[in-house]
């Protein structure tokens, strides 16, 4: 039965939707001082996971701007660390993880290409895997398998809305499961339409290596006992003062922008940018929606904001569909 945008995240909101997932890649980080050195290269803290947790981090400089992102999970197999990114950023993060390595008994694996992986998505996604004795983990948390005699690794990301579910295994295998799972196919615009809707901002996108870590909004990306990490004294004196002169948001448009990033004022004077944006196909109507920025002193006055060719209200994150 052909799918139009609405019954595909419809059925992601409602039911089960798959979708290849062809943008995510590893970066293994393996090695004696494994452990103790990563806590020093980003945010959160991955000294305190055990085996098949993981959390959300950013990757900053000296200056705490935000060089990339991942999940970090402590692989049950081995108890090293594998950084999930967007694939794009595997080769920057790696140099940039690199010129850190001193005296430490570490390595850097990339791994790209040897396997492919599912997005299984919504709140019946569960009940797919289990039908098919496969184990449903917690958000941030990963699970190793065997699915028709071969091994799978199956990855639980962050969830604002609906529970989310990586699959990765041999192509041979990936290809079994995409009609053994039962679920509706889906198409990338609609996995796009999502990532809106729960705010989460892609690096190189809505977060870009100008922006500080309060800024993004991203406040489970950040643990304030762990200990020293690089671009550690800027969050700390960020937190100290409070607050940041901008900070990420949801916006309800009256109209697409022409391009983007695109401006946003308030009576003619900056107030923010929009980053990304999509007609969003929900069940009550379409609705153009987009995830920015906007500045402390529009927060306060509570007001429509403009952007070239519309006006922009900010919305709280997630957004969710009535």
């Amino acid at each position: 039965m052909p799918t139009t945008p609405q019954s595909e995240l419809t059925a992601i909101l409602t039911g089960a939707a798959i979708v290849p997932l062809d943008d995510r890649a590893f970066l293994r980080i393996a090695g004696s001082d494994a452990t103790r050195w990563l806590n020093g290269m980003v945010t959160n803290s991955v000294q305190s996971l055990t085996p098949g947790e993981g959390n959300y981090n950013f990757l900053l400089n000296a200056q705490g701007r935000i060089q990339g992102d991942g999940n970090i999970y402590r692989d049950t197999a081995t108890e090293e660390f594998l950084l999930e990114t967007d694939r794009t950023q595997v080769a920057a993060l790696q140099q940039h993880l690199d010129r850190f390595i001193i005296m430490d008994d570490v390595e850097l694996l990339p791994i790209m290409d040897d396997q492919r992986a599912l997005l299984l998505a919504g709140p019946r996604a569960a009940d797919r895997l289990t039908a098919l004795a496969l184990p449903t983990p917690a958000a941030l948390h990963i699970a190793r398998a065997m699915y028709d005699g071969q091994p799978i690794l199956i990855l639980a990301p962050p969830a604002p809305l609906v529970p989310r579910y990586e699959v990765w295994a041999e192509p041979e295998t990936i290809a079994t499961l995409r009609t053994a799972l039962q679920a509706t196919h889906v198409s990338s615009e609609a996995l796009e339409n999502l990532r809106l809707l729960e705010g989460r901002p892609r690096f190189g996108q809505d977060i870009r290596d100008r922006h500080l870590a309060q800024e993004t909004n991203q406040t489970h990306a950040l643990h304030f006992s762990k200990g020293c990490y690089l671009g550690q004294e800027i969050v700390e004196r960020i937190r100290s003062r409070g607050q940041v002169h901008r900070t990420f948001s949801g916006f309800r448009l009256s109209a697409l922008p022409v391009s983007l990033p695109t401006p946003l004022t308030l009576d003619g004077k900056p107030a923010g940018e929009l980053t990304s944006a999509s007609i969003l196909p929900l069940p009550e109507g379409e609705m153009p929606f987009a995830l920015g920025y906007i500045h402390r002193e529009a927060i306060e006055r509570n007001a429509p904001l403009a952007f070239d060719g519309g006006a922009a209200t900010p919305m709280t994150l997630p957004f969710h569909p009535s």
